[in-house]
């Protein structure tokens, strides 16, 4: 469920108070916050936010240039995955560059007369929102700009055309712009705002791209063809089995969970001290991270934290958590009853059930008493570090938090202890 942005007219406060406004002509007149918020052809002479960082105002000049070359409205030898690894690697590097990017994206989608433009430009939004945040203070305006284009494709259409008859008015037509304006529309804005909107709820809790590796250009083609091809990694368990159907129709589990799970066995993960408390190397996990979302396992992997940490990251990041919010309540009031918590179980939708069994099962081999001897991790390690990528606390009230972080610890562990998983074995 969509919660509502802020309205236009906070939206409208909010710019007037951040925006750096340009002034042109040899009088320098101030252009006006709508001049500010709409395509522009021509360059900038400074940031389009108020900032006092000199590396942003240095870099940001050389930013709307990448983002006009990316978006095609300025002639480049270098291509458009290139263009893009450029802005997001300044980004990825230059935190206080980040806003005034997704600013820059705003003002050249908006009364853009260029349909592929347009639609080039909320590519490029999306793409930087696989790396990094907008900042908290930033966050609600571009919210609030990606909400409005949700349902907008007619609105943006018949703009679009009222904006080149405007400008057919004013200049004599040709052939070549003829044939600009009769491109063909690709994707519908719409289709792009709305996974803008949901990558920005996610980002904005999980801060993007960590690491310490830049960004490269697999990434970057990844992070495109997610638009359309939805992630492995913080989508639902119903989208996740539906992708696999053509790859692996007979499957009644995840392949990413499964895969991930097995390869934490083959490595010796239930011999290894630590494992699922101490990470993998971040860029490691990442590498990995775009392998699986390409359906495959590499051969190469020796250390078990590498998929270990991958496959906390995978249930973490569910768009759902594998015990829906609906039963949360229920498993917190039942934390202490064994029957109580296996009956919890029983009642989830099937799919969830499935999954929660087989992670149980897989908990469970490490709670064997000669594999606790190496590992250290006993049934309460366990269920301490695994119960936050299984259960997700609503409440923004720090005591309800940390008192509902020790019956969710309990309730796992309630399960590793007494919920009978055998039957998994037959769904492999």
């Amino acid at each position: 469920t969509l919660r509502q942005p802020i309205s236009q007219s906070s939206m409208a406060d909010w710019a007037s108070k951040n925006l750096n406004l340009h002034t042109q002509g040899i009088f320098r007149r101030r252009l006006s916050l709508a001049t500010m918020l709409s395509w522009s052809g021509a360059s900038i002479r400074k940031p389009m936010l108020v900032t006092s960082s000199r590396a942003v105002r240095k870099e940001a000049c050389e930013m709307f240039k990448l983002v006009q070359s990316y978006m095609g409205d300025r002639h480049t030898r270098l291509d458009r995955n290139h263009v893009a690894l450029l802005a997001v690697t300044k980004c990825w590097s230059t935190q206080g560059l980040r806003d005034e990017l997704y600013m820059q994206l705003v003002r050249q989608t908006t009364d853009n007369s260029s349909y592929r433009s347009l639609a080039w430009g909320w590519e490029l939004m999306a793409i930087s929102l696989a790396f990094f945040s907008p900042s908290p203070k930033f966050q609600s305006y571009l919210e609030g700009y990606i909400y409005r284009h949700l349902d907008s494709d007619e609105k943006i259409a018949q703009h679009i055309k009222e904006l080149v008859d405007l400008k057919n008015k004013k200049i004599t037509k040709s052939r070549k712009k003829r044939k600009q304006n009769t491109e063909d529309e690709g994707l519908p804005i719409s289709t792009y705002a709305k996974y803008c909107y949901r990558k920005l709820q996610k980002v904005a809790v999980t801060g993007g791209k960590k690491g310490l590796r830049k960004p490269t250009l697999e990434e970057i083609t990844h992070a495109r063809s997610a638009i359309l091809t939805p992630s492995l990694f913080g989508s639902s368990l119903q989208e996740i089995m539906q992708r696999q159907q053509g790859t692996y129709p007979g499957n009644r589990l995840p392949w990413v969970q499964t895969q991930l799970s097995q390869q934490v066995l083959a490595l010796g993960g239930e011999h290894t001290e630590g494992i699922f408390r101490i990470p993998g190397d971040i860029d490691e996990v990442n590498a990995l991270k775009l392998q699986v979302d390409q359906w495959k396992i590499p051969n190469n992997l020796s250390d078990p934290n590498i998929p270990a940490s991958l496959l906390k990251l995978w249930y973490r990041e569910l768009e759902e958590p594998v015990i829906p919010q609906q039963f949360y309540k229920e498993c917190i009031n039942n934390y202490e009853n064994p029957d109580a918590a296996v009956a919890v179980v029983q009642l989830l939708p099937e799919l969830n059930r499935l999954v929660l069994c087989y992670l149980i099962h897989f908990l469970q081999i490490f709670a064997q008493p000669s594999n606790v001897g190496r590992t250290k991790m006993d049934v309460n390690n366990l269920a301490m570090v695994m119960a936050p990528n299984c259960l997700r606390c609503q409440s923004d009230d720090p005591r309800v938090i940390f008192e509902n972080t020790r019956k969710e610890m309990s309730f796992l562990r309630m399960l590793i202890v007494h919920l009978d998983t055998s039957f998994i074995k037959g769904l492999l």
